[in-house]
């Protein structure tokens, strides 16, 4: 049984990785598993798109109308991405047989600390606008399956609460 896991959250709150602690950890159990990373699906399969809100509600089914195929095939399929929008989410989630939404929740502050791509630093010095958090809404999941503070917790034990809720689902030793 396929099994859709949607990491959501503000840039740089630690989705990509705790997605790849995740992957790394399913992958070592011999899980059939794929990782559809925000950044990358964007470079290779939404290089088209920009960052509209009609444009990142078509980013997010694109990725969803992947995960969905994957999930309907029998494989665990994790997406880490933005998705900042709680109708889309609602739209992938109806359209999915089995999803398994995390909220993976950092303070803006801290995403703004933890800032590797600069995204915040320039929209604060006016250079970019559209920043999820900053001038364009975040909503977040009203109830969500799992919810990683990582803020206060590490990358460990928020990978480890992921994976038991995965467990939980596909029946599995993870």
């Amino acid at each position: 049984m396929g099994l859709t896991v949607w990491l959501t959250g503000l840039s740089s709150a630690g989705k990509s990785t705790i997605a790849g602690a995740v992957h790394q950890a399913l992958c070592a159990r011999g899980a059939r598993v794929e990782w559809l990373d925000g950044d990358q699906v964007r470079r290779h399969l939404c290089k088209d798109l920009g960052f509209s809100k009609s444009d990142r509600d078509e980013n997010i089914r694109r990725i969803g109308f992947v995960a969905e195929v994957l999930t309907r095939h029998g494989v665990i399929v994790i997406v880490s991405a933005i998705s900042p929008y709680r109708e889309t989410r609602a739209e992938v989630r109806a359209r999915i047989a089995d999803f398994l939404e995390v909220y993976v929740h950092a303070p803006l502050e801290i995403c703004e600390q933890r800032d590797l791509k600069g995204i915040y630093a320039r929209a604060r010095a006016g250079e970019i606008t559209g920043v999820t958090g900053v001038d364009d809404p975040y909503e977040p999941p009203e109830s969500p399956e799992v919810e990683c503070r990582t803020d206060v917790e590490s990358i460990e034990e928020s990978a480890a609460k992921v994976l038991r809720a995965i467990e939980a689902r596909v029946n599995m030793y993870v």
